[in-house]
């Protein structure tokens, strides 16, 4: 079986809690989540997500740090706060990475010293610190850059990266130059599909035009140990049997790319 571990992030039954993504991961035979913290009382309590981890027998394979417009408050307004927290949470869970976004442009000092910042904290841990790629924000064919010192962290030097599909599909990149530029310090990957819109979608993979299948062939020959976290939009499900269904269809277009992969590569 391929080494990478495939993971239910809880920001994927949204506008369902925090609890419910356990209950899910775990009925669908999921390997752990990816917590999203944000408003959501339960994602910001790590004694609350260890207990849903032990009684569900679900692991917290990552956390994702507070970086989105609706957590500028929650564990801090300090952006650097935030991430000591993160790590701290997945230190105390178990998580082997903390996802991180680049910083907003108007987070002037924290952007200044973002990169040299994550190298400090990942020195400080054995935790990952994987910066996530996002994408230029468009409105009626015009791009406005939300994100310093860059929204492709590839342009920047960073220990480890998260790659996101629905994000390289919105900023209109290709994916495998991306993969290719990331190299051996991809680390975590955000598996979800898009169709080149400007708004983030994140569909059930294989519903768009990104090379998930492709993406998660190459992952497997190349003995990628990370995480493979399911990151997709259910909101429009239009009862909790549907927001399964989709759920678990991506968990098997995952486990199927990779497995037979790691097969024809041996």
């Amino acid at each position: 079986m391929p080494a990478a571990k495939v993971a239910l992030s809880t920001a994927s039954v949204y506008p369902e809690s925090t609890a419910t993504a356990f209950e899910i991961a775990a009925r669908l035979g999921y390997d752990g989540v990816e917590v999203m913290v944000w408003t959501d009382p339960v994602s910001q309590d790590v004694d609350a997500l260890r207990r849903l981890a032990d009684y569900h027998g679900i692991p917290v394979l990552a956390v994702h740090a507070p970086c989105l417009l609706i957590t500028q408050r929650v564990w801090s307004t300090d952006p650097w706060v935030k991430l000591q927290r993160a790590r701290l949470a997945a230190e105390r869970l178990g998580a082997g990475t903390v996802v991180v976004h680049p910083p907003f442009r108007w987070q002037r000092g924290y952007a200044r010293d973002f990169v040299r910042g994550i190298w400090r904290m990942a020195d400080e841990t054995d935790v990952r610190f994987a910066v996530e790629n996002m994408f230029p924000w468009r409105y009626r064919e015009r791009e406005m850059l939300a994100y310093a010192p860059d929204w492709d962290p590839t342009n920047d030097d960073y220990r480890h990266f998260t790659l996101d599909l629905s994000h390289t599909a919105t900023s209109r990149t290709e994916t495998l130059d991306m993969v290719a530029r990331m190299g051996s310090r991809l680390a975590h990957v955000h598996l979800a599909d898009g169709s080149g819109s400007a708004k983030d979608e994140h569909l059930v993979p294989g519903r768009g035009t990104q090379p998930c299948a492709r993406l998660l062939e190459l992952l497997a020959v190349n003995g990628f140990d990370g995480h493979v976290v399911i990151e997709v939009n259910t909101r429009r499900a239009m009862s909790p049997a549907e927001r399964e269904t989709d759920l678990a269809e991506a968990l098997a277009f995952t486990r199927l790319h990779l497995a037979t992969s790691a097969q024809v590569g041996r």
